[in-house]
């Protein structure tokens, strides 16, 4: 998957990382309202899989995510390519290490019509979505989400839970390609490091946006 493809995934993703503890009922679209309404902060592992419209392993990568609502998170993708993502609530910081890099976005902008949009708590998913739970036999309990604008750059968006919360996460964008997400490692609700989301740009890296928002 092309770089540009995998930031706009993240900026698509960034509000559905749940807490653990906080999930009660039966139905995957009731924990999904309840996280919506109660998780403040987020740390986990992840691993991601890019799937061709047939099935086909297009990419592979691996790292940790970290969430804080209102509005912040931070991606840290350690492998196969370092790179970093970050949203300190009003630009996001795209570091490409290879490319010596760095750009900046308005955070308003650049999450302009995606799900990131409910981070901040004021609206519910059927505002823009129509949420539907979905049977499955792997044992998961699975929500879908597919945008009522049909001129959304995804398709739709499914979210499996297990016992004790958030397992894994499915993306089909406007080409047809899946992106799966499994998380591990998970903690909800813990205290973060003051410093979490702030980025400083690397000495002699470009910088690229303007950085005065």
């Amino acid at each position: 998957m092309a770089k540009y493809q995998l930031r706009q995934f993240v900026l698509l993703i960034v509000c559905f990382s749940f807490p653990m503890s906080a999930y009660a009922g039966e139905f995957a679209s009731e924990k999904l309202t309840v996280f919506l309404q109660t998780v403040v902060t987020f740390k986990s592992q992840f691993e991601q899989t890019v799937l061709s419209p047939k099935g086909e392993v297009i990419e592979e990568a691996q790292g940790q995510f970290v969430l804080e609502r209102p509005g912040k998170f931070r991606w840290d993708y350690l492998a196969p390519y370092p790179q970093e993502i970050v949203a300190d609530g009003t630009r996001i910081w795209f570091y490409d290490v290879d490319l010596e890099q760095v750009t900046v976005k308005s955070q308003q902008e650049a999450l302009t019509d995606t799900p990131a949009t409910l981070l901040s708590g004021e609206m519910l998913p059927e505002e823009k979505y129509l949420v539907r739970d979905v049977a499955s036999d792997d044992g998961l309990s699975w929500v879908e989400l597919t945008p009522k604008d049909v001129d959304s750059n995804f398709q739709t968006v499914r979210f499996a839970f297990d016992k004790s919360g958030l397992q894994q996460m499915i993306m089909q964008d406007s080409f047809d390609q899946y992106t799966r997400l499994v998380f591990s490692d998970v903690h909800e609700n813990i205290v973060l490091e003051a410093d979490e989301f702030i980025f400083v740009a690397p000495e002699g890296v470009d910088v690229v946006g303007d950085v005065s928002q």
